[in-house]
């Protein structure tokens, strides 16, 4: 059984938030419980997102942009949001963190490459302070 929950929320669901999951699932260790959701999915994540992440290893072509579930962050131990603003629903009790990123889309790849290693840092220390 996980030892913590985690929440990646960005407006499409398909780059920020996806890489971030991306990367909580392998450094979590399945320490970590790892949902994702959009305010407004869009059809599918970002391809430039998943060459980005295959770059270091890791394959989110497989996941599905979803929409935000309030179950979700509910379930949450720390909710992360990436540019959703006032669209994602706040619980009290629960960690909220803003990051501050920008959104990939429409970007080439050797523009995504620093946002991508700005999220890997950001999750390896999430991932210290949740599970050690």
């Amino acid at each position: 059984m996980p030892d913590a929950t985690v929440l990646f929320v960005c407006v499409h669901n398909a780059g920020r938030s996806q890489m971030a999951a991306g990367y909580a699932r392998v450094l979590g260790r399945g320490r970590l419980r790892v949902l994702s959701g959009g305010t407004e999915p869009a059809e599918a994540v970002n391809p430039i997102a998943v060459a980005a992440m295959a770059e270091d290893g890791i394959d989110i072509a497989p996941a599905v942009p979803s929409i935000l579930d309030v179950g979700d962050v509910r379930a949450a131990d720390a909710v992360i949001t990436m540019g959703c603003g006032d669209a994602c629903p706040v619980f009290p009790g629960i960690r909220y963190e803003d990051w501050e990123l920008a959104d990939p889309a429409g970007l080439p790849l050797e523009a995504v490459r620093p946002i991508r290693d700005d999220i890997r840092a950001r999750v390896e220390a999430l991932v210290a302070e949740l599970v050690g």
